[in-house]
This record gives C-alpha cells, sequence and structure tokens, in this order.
C-alpha cells in the first residue's frame, strides 16, 4: 500500500477536564490497561554534537497508534536528527501515568491521546504542557456479534462495550446513542443500550463467553474480535468530517519547550520524516512497528490482526484541533465533562516551522493555540 494507505479515521471523544472521577478513568488512546512504565534499552547511541539538552526523555505506548514513536525510534530515525542529544524512551499504558510522568520530569515529551491531554492541561489550569503536533488518526471501530446485530438498529438493548467511563471511545459511542435519540445514564451505562466499561485485554475473552455483544474500540482489539468472530459494523471515521479524527497527538511540557526549544523542534522534525517514511513504506513499517511491539510487549500481533489494524489507522502531522473540540464538546453533553476552556492548548508554531522547510503545508490550531 502506497504512502496514501487507504486508511483513516479519527475520534476520540475528547474528555476530561476537571473532574476527579474522570481522572483515573480518562487512558490515552491506550487500551484500558495498567499505568506503569519501562525504559526501552535498544535506543541507538547519540553521536555528534548535543542540542541544547543532553537527554530527551520520549514517552509513548505499545500500541499501533502510536506507530510514529514506535518506528522513528526503533529505526534511529529520533536519534539521527537528535545527533549528540541522546533519546531516552519510556513505554506506557495509561494515559494519567504519562502524565503524572510528565508533570514530574521524568518525560519531556509524549505520545497521547486527547483525553489525557485535555485533562492534563484543564487539572494545571493550562500550565503543565502543550499539544505541538499529531501522529494518528482513525482506528476506532464497532464491531459485534453477527448472530445477535445485523444493523445499526440492533443494537438497542444489546451489551457494549467500552474500553473505560469517560475514554475516549466511552464518550464518542454515548455521542453516538445520544444522536440515535436512545438514552443512557452516563456513569451507570444502563438505558436503551447496556455500556460495559471492559478492560481491552479481557475484552475479547468477554465476547467470546457471550457477556458482551459488541464493542466500540480502537485498534487492534477490535480486530482481535474480528478475528474471533465478529463483524465490523462501523468505522468511527465515517462519523467525521474528512474521515479523520485525532487519535494521537504530540505533547511537551511547557517547562522544556520554553528551555530547549532547538531539541523539541528535532524531535518534530524526526516525527515529520517518520511519518513520512512510514506512508512510503507501508509494509516495511507496518514489519517494524510490529517488531517493535514485540521487543516491548514480548508479543507480535498476528497478521489476521495486524493488517487491518494497521489499515484502519492514518499516519499525519496534523493533530486535528477541530475534532479535539468537538470531542471534548461531545464529553460536555455526554454529562462526563464541564466545560473546558481548551484556550492555548496548542503551539504548533515549531510543527509549522518543520513543515515549511519540509515544503508541506502548514496545519492550524482551530483557535486554540497560543498566542
Amino acid at each position: 500500500m502506497p504512502a496514501s494507505r487507504s486508511i483513516a479515521r479519527r475520534r476520540l471523544a475528547a474528555v476530561a477536564t476537571a473532574l476527579p472521577l474522570l481522572t483515573v478513568a480518562l487512558t490515552s488512546c491506550g487500551y484500558g490497561s495498567d499505568s506503569d512504565t519501562k525504559d526501552d534499552k535498544a535506543a541507538p547511541a547519540a553521536t555528534g554534537k548535543a542540542l541544547s539538552a543532553d537527554t530527551v526523555k520520549i514517552g509513548y505506548f505499545p500500541n499501533l497508534t502510536h506507530a510514529t514513536a514506535l518506528v522513528g525510534i526503533q529505526e534511529g530515525l529520533f536519534q539521527k536528527e537528535l545527533g549528540g542529544t541522546k533519546v531516552a524512551p519510556s513505554t506506557f499504558n495509561a494515559g494519567p501515568s504519562e502524565i503524572e510522568a510528565l508533570n514530574a520530569g521524568s518525560i519531556d515529551i509524549g505520545f497521547i491521546g486527547p483525553s489525557p491531554a485535555i485533562n492534563g492541561y484543564t487539572q494545571t489550569g493550562g500550565k503543565s504542557l502543550r499539544i505541538i503536533g499529531g501522529s494518528a488518526s482513525g482506528g476506532v471501530k464497532l464491531v459485534v456479534n453477527p448472530d445477535k446485530i445485523k444493523t445499526l438498529d440492533d443494537i438497542k438493548g444489546k451489551k457494549i462495550a467500552t474500553p473505560q467511563l469517560g475514554n475516549t471511545q466511552d464518550v464518542a459511542f454515548l455521542n453516538w446513542v445520544s444522536e440515535k435519540g436512545w438514552k443512557v445514564d452516563a456513569q451507570s451505562g444502563k438505558g436503551d443500550v447496556s455500556v460495559v466499561r471492559t478492560d481491552n485485554k479481557i475484552t475479547p475473552d468477554a465476547y467470546k463467553a457471550g457477556s458482551i455483544d459488541g464493542a466500540w474500540v480502537p485498534e487492534p482489539t477490535a480486530s482481535k474480535l474480528v478475528a474471533e468472530g465478529a463483524k465490523e459494523l462501523l468505522n468511527e471515521s465515517d462519523l467525521w468530517p474528512d474521515k479523520k479524527f485525532v487519535i494521537t497527538n504530540i505533547i511537551v511540557s511547557q517547562k522544556f519547550l520554553g528551555e530547549h526549544p532547538d531539541v523539541v523542534e528535532a524531535v518534530l522534525r524526526a516525527s515529520v520524516k517518520t511519518n513520512e517514511w512510514i506512508n512510503a513504506n507501508d509494509a516495511q513499517a507496518k514489519a517494524s512497528a510490529n517488531e517493535a511491539l514485540k521487543v516491548l510487549s514480548g508479543k507480535a500481533l498476528p497478521p489476521e490482526v495486524l493488517d487491518p489494524a494497521w489499515e484502519s489507522i492514518e499516519i499525519i502531522n496534523d493533530p486535528l484541533a477541530a475534532t479535539l473540540q468537538a470531542e471534548a464538546d461531545h464529553a460536555v453533553k455526554a454529562g462526563l465533562l464541564e466545560k473546558p476552556d481548551l484556550a492555548g492548548i496548542y503551539d504548533l508554531r515549531p510543527l509549522n516551522k518543520v513543515l515549511t522547510a519540509a515544503g508541506q503545508p502548514e496545519v492550524a490550531d482551530a483557535g486554540l493555540g497560543v498566542g
């Protein structure tokens, strides 16, 4: 599949503001897993002259939706751009732990979903982080038991899993249910549809046991369910303008951005070059991402899961800022979030500088940028 991979899709119901209940519930584009971290020991050695910082600590998830980090770090593309500044990677399994690490200075830059980015920004009064770029769109699907559910209208009265209360897919599903005219209590998940909050690690087993009839989940969980006999009924990308919505952002601590703008720019340059390489070398990039997953998690994805999951994710530079605001609005509508003030959450000036130098179009902040 060439540079313009058939892909796509967006969405993350934005989420978390200052509601204490959601602080733990909101995960990045991660899959509702625990929030431990570990260092990647396989990073290439730094060579040449260091930039203004000797080391840049980068956090990301061992998920396909973080392919920019998976591939860019494994292939040495980040280290190449940073020269003598050492890349120190850490992996996370949940958004809150990555935000905590950013706030504590344990990482400087992170790849993360919109929900924890919104949460981290609003809970600190807009003082902790900035979103400085995009990384991925799409990769979220409604998959169902075809014996019980034939059409979208058949969802009424059924048990549908989402990863966590208030996480991006949970909010997306609640918003979709609301637009169907059905009623569900967001907190309990009870109503015209039963929303069953289930850790994605056990969702396939829950499906096999018959305790759920389907799931609104990110990749690769959706493709794992399909491999178990489920059927894709809806791709969330089809609900968004241009079939795009943000699933992974790049964030940076405001302190690090202020003190080391040259390092931030180098990381963004590496991200843009990695994304270009991924989109131009689809099969090789997919294999690289899967090898990185094997190194980090101990297990590669089988082809029947890897191939459809990879195809549904679009690797991009644009953070799709307008969709972040829409996702936040959906969370407010669902009653899971007070209206957040997202003004200043973006600083896309370094990215646009990199894009201009690369001869690529600039990206917009939807009026949510600094200045």
